[in-house]
Formats: structure tokens, C-alpha cells, sequence
């Protein structure tokens, strides 16, 4: 039966029958040369592109940061412009000088104040013009105050050319309202200025800013100042009684070189500091040592907060 069952089938080998069953047509390999040309191409595209791109951005960046520095040079060049025509009395020029800056840059250091000094004095130096047919009110009394307090504006007096514009609100309310308005400004300004820097009056120069507000507003300057002279008050009103409060304002109005007739800020600051240390010694050592040494900074420590300090240090 097995030998019936082989016999069934041709007796033909099937390595031979297998390969002659297809025709021998070469197979095609796909071209990897092609393909990596392509690839190539495509890879060079692609950075000359992000290097275009690259470059037009550093290109637009180095042009606002030339057209920035060009404007600010601009500006600086307009603004000594305008203080040499104001020395000249050529105040239509240095307001249209002062007017552009302003608009460029709002923020430009001094403008705004040199604009609203500008007007005043151009207020000052235009003479009304009266009709000589036309009879005019007897304006001889208002006419020699306004030329006192012109030239009390120019001397920078501010107390006797404040005297000046009442004396002129008194003989007559209607005399060049406009003019005489911004010289209260200017002068009440600039009054409430010097009595802060100068005098270390700062609840008289708070007064006297808030009394130039009702004929305009506060330039940033004077605005700055009136703040940190609220801020000085205010911590002094700590004193003795919570000094880390009292540091707490001190601290927000260091740099402006406020004092009060008796200490300045930088004094205040040091003895706070001091004074502060040695409450925090007990249980904060630590926090004890900042305090010292915030007041060592600025100068020597009293013979109390010297022992306190070492004391601190080493048990920090």
C-alpha cells in the first residue's frame, strides 16, 4: 500500500519545478540616491528659509533698538533745544519743542515741567493788548503787582510773588485770570518743592502742593515728592511706638533724601534698625542680626545695639 501510494505522483524535484514555475524578470530596488537628494534639497531649503527668517528678525530687532537709541538722541537734542530758547525768551519755539517731546515720550525726565514753566512765563511776558479808542477799566493798582510778581516768579521767590498774586486777586478778581492762574501754579509748585528739599517743612510743602493741584495737575516730580513726604510722616508717627512700622515706611521713601528738620530718612532708618534689632534679640536672634547689620550699613551702632549684635551672631 505505501509503496502504491509513492508512486502516485512524479517523481520531480521541487527545487527544479519551483523555479521554473515564473518567469526570471530581475526585480527593480528602489533608488535610495533619488530619494536622498531629495531629502538633502529639502533639508537646504528649509534652513536658507530659518536663516532668512532669522535674520529678518535680528534685522527688525537691531532697527528698533537704532530707531529707539535715534529717538532718544532726538529727544535729548529737542529738549537742550528748548532750554537754550527758554534762556532766550524764545518760549513759542521752546513750547513747541517741549509740546513734541511730551508726545514722543510723556515720560521724558523734566518736560513736563519746563513746558509748564514756559507757559507761565510766556503768560507773563504777553502784554494784553488794549484798544486806544475803547475805554478800559483803571488796571494800574493789578498792572504793578503782576509785574512784582513777574519778577518775584524770575528771582524764585516763592513767598513774596505768592503775596504778589493775591494782592492782584484783591484789586481786581478779573485781571488776566489765565495768566495770573498759572503763575499760582508755578509758584505754589515750586514753593511747596523747596519746603520739603530745602527746609524739611514737609507738612508745609504737602499744603502747598495740594493748593498748586486746584490750578492743574501735578507733574510727576512734585506728585513723587508729596507722596514720600506722606510716607515720612507716617512712619514717624511710629516712632517709639512700633518700630517695625516706622522702618516699614522709612524704607519706601529711602532714596528720596527726606529729612523733617531734625533727622533724615537715612537717620531714622539707622536708629530704627537699631532699636528694632534689639526687640527681635530675644526671640529671633536672627531676624536680630538683618537689623544690625541694615543699621552698620549705614553707620556706626550705638554701644546698646553693638552688644546686642554680637549677642545675635552667635547664637544665630
Amino acid at each position: 500500500m505505501s509503496e502504491n501510494l509513492g508512486n502516485t505522483q512524479p517523481n520531480t524535484p521541487m527545487s527544479e519545478n519551483l523555479g521554473g514555475t515564473q518567469p526570471n524578470i530581475p526585480v527593480k530596488k528602489k533608488s535610495t540616491r533619488g530619494r536622498t537628494f531629495l531629502f538633502n534639497a529639502l533639508g537646504l531649503i528649509v534652513i536658507l528659509v530659518l536663516a532668512i527668517l532669522a535674520g529678518y528678525g535680528s534685522g527688525i530687532s537691531v532697527r528698533k533698538s537704532a530707531e529707539v537709541s535715534s529717538n532718544a538722541q532726538r529727544l535729548g537734542e529737542q529738549f537742550q533745544y528748548a532750554l537754550v530758547d527758554i534762556e532766550f525768551q524764545r518760549y513759542a519755539n521752546a513750547r513747541q519743542r517741549l509740546e513734541w517731546i511730551i508726545d514722543n515720550d510723556p515720560t521724558f525726565p523734566g518736560a513736563q515741567e519746563k513746558l509748564t514753566q514756559v507757559l507761565v512765563l510766556s503768560n507773563v511776558s504777553t502784554a494784553t493788548p488794549t484798544p486806544s479808542l475803547t475805554p478800559t477799566p483803571d488796571f494800574t493798582g493789578a498792572e504793578q503787582a503782576f509785574l512784582q510778581a513777574q519778577q518775584l516768579i524770575s528771582a524764585q521767590d516763592w513767598p513774596a510773588a505768592l503775596g504778589a498774586l493775591d494782592q492782584i486777586r484783591k484789586l481786581d478778581p478779573n485781571y488776566k485770570t489765565s495768566q495770573v492762574d498759572g503763575m499760582y501754579y508755578f509758584a505754589l509748585r515750586n514753593y511747596g518743592y523747596n519746603l520739603i528739599t530745602k527746609q524739611g517743612n514737609l507738612e508745609g510743602g504737602i499744603y502747598q502742593f495740594t493748593l498748586a493741584e486746584r490750578f492743574g495737575p501735578l507733574d510727576r516730580d512734585a506728585n513723587g515728592m508729596r507722596e514720600g513726604a506722606r510716607y515720612y510722616l507716617i512712619g514717624a508717627s511710629f516712632w517709639e511706638l512700633n518700630w517695625q512700622e516706622a522702618l516699614a515706611y522709612f524704607s519706601q521713601v529711602a532714596s528720596y533724601g527726606l529729612w523733617d528738620g531734625t533727622f533724615t530718612v537715612s537717620q531714622r532708618i539707622h536708629y530704627a534698625s537699631m532699636r528694632y534689632g534689639d526687640e527681635l534679640l530675644e526671640q529671633d536672634p536672627c531676624g536680630a542680626v538683618t537689623q544690625y547689620e541694615t543699621a552698620q550699613a549705614i553707620a556706626a551702632l550705638d554701644e546698646a545695639a553693638a552688644e546686642g549684635y554680637a549677642r545675635a551672631y552667635s547664637e544665630c
